[in-house]
């Protein structure tokens, strides 16, 4: 059963605290935290770029010269993706990136992070945590002691 020193706001000792070994005593596995993060990241993306395709650009309705007796080669409209100021062909279209990641991978993703951090020795607990003013600095000042 692992255990956690519980703290004051001034980092005194004022207890210990039993974790549950099933939240905090998981075997780490990379991968599992890697898709986890990924689809968090992946969903943060706006996935809002895009280009203009031939039906997406204004004008171009009127065949530049004739098709025959020129010596040009023919063209239909100057907005085909060959022509300055033209479409652009197979471009970035608006999409989302997230995808799916089940709900107990997630948990244990939770669960695997937490296990980390207590092995690293990352993970505080604080009594109570109250601010004898809600103000900056001594928000600051509680957080500078308990380091």
């Amino acid at each position: 059963m692992p255990t956690i020193s519980v703290y004051d706001q001034t980092k005194k000792e004022v207890g210990k605290l039993e974790l549950a070994p099933e939240v905090f005593e998981v075997a780490v596995k990379p991968e599992i935290l890697h898709l986890v993060v990924r689809q968090q990241e992946a969903l943060k993306r706006a996935g809002t770029h895009a280009t203009k395709n031939r039906a997406k650009i204004a004008g171009g309705g009127r065949k530049p010269w004739r098709q025959k007796g020129t010596g040009r080669a023919r063209a239909g409209t100057t907005r085909s993706p060959l022509w300055r100021h033209g479409a652009t062909v197979f471009g970035p279209q608006p999409r989302e990136y997230g995808f799916k990641v089940n709900k107990k991978i997630k948990q244990l993703a939770m669960k695997m992070a937490l296990s980390s951090r207590l092995a690293e020795d990352k993970l505080m607990v604080v009594k109570a945590f109250e601010l004898p003013e809600v103000k900056t600095k001594s928000f600051v000042e509680v957080k500078n002691a308990l380091g």
